[in-house]
């Protein structure tokens, strides 16, 4: 007969060979349109290096895309949809470029109607405004005077100023050094795009462009 302690030891033993030859959950990686991967892919000729974009970390709605757009405005007008978390180059034949945007919390909802591209700039320097060193202090003081181009600098790689009756409305439409926030409202900055985004967008539109801004 099987002693209790031999059927004991049988039972710790099946026990153990079953955990043995469990197998682990496979983790299966999306896999992503090769037109969406070059477009996010690194950007290596300019200046500093762009990073490659993670697909996974941003919703494809936000992706840069061809669509349906009805508007009275002309095309190559830049309508901010600041509510949506959108903004759009206006084509021919009803269709716009759409590019999803951060909005700042602050910066970014104080104007709203329309203004002109006045000026831009590739890989710019950042000076913050005056409110956002008041909030942030500890953050935004030391760059009172100003941060140069890099990767580090809140702008990215381009800029498009925004002016009024010839004057800058502190208006801005950037890159990003937190690409993932994209479709949100971030704590500061004004209109910021995927920093590939930008680059495109910036060869599209000329100084003079006409931009109106939409603001809930």
């Amino acid at each position: 007969m099987i002693s209790r302690r031999l059927f004991l030891l049988g039972i710790s033993a099946t026990a153990l060979s079953a955990c043995s030859t469990t197998r682990q959950p496979v983790v299966v990686e999306p896999t992503f349109d090769p037109y969406y991967v070059r477009m996010y892919g690194p950007v290596t000729d300019e200046p500093y290096m762009v990073a490659a974009m993670d697909l996974r970390r941003v919703d494809p709605q936000w992706w840069r895309q061809e669509v349906p757009y009805m508007t009275t405005e002309r095309p190559g007008t830049l309508v901010v949809d600041t509510p949506a978390h959108y903004l759009y180059l206006v084509l021919e034949g009803g269709r716009a470029l759409r590019y999803g945007i951060g909005v700042g919390k602050d910066e970014a909802l104080v104007f709203r109607g329309n203004a002109t591209i006045g000026r831009k700039a590739a890989w710019p320097r950042w000076t913050p405004t005056k409110s956002m060193i008041a909030r942030e202090p500890d953050r935004y003081g030391p760059y009172a005077n100003g941060m140069g181009p890099g990767p580090e600098n809140p702008l990215g790689p381009r800029a498009l100023y925004l002016y009024k009756n010839g004057a800058d409305t502190l208006f801005r439409i950037h890159g990003t050094t937190e690409p993932y926030t994209i479709g949100t409202n971030v704590s500061s900055g004004c209109i910021r795009l995927m920093n590939q985004d930008i680059i495109d967008l910036y060869a599209r539109v000329p100084v003079g462009a006409r931009v109106t801004v939409i603001n809930a």
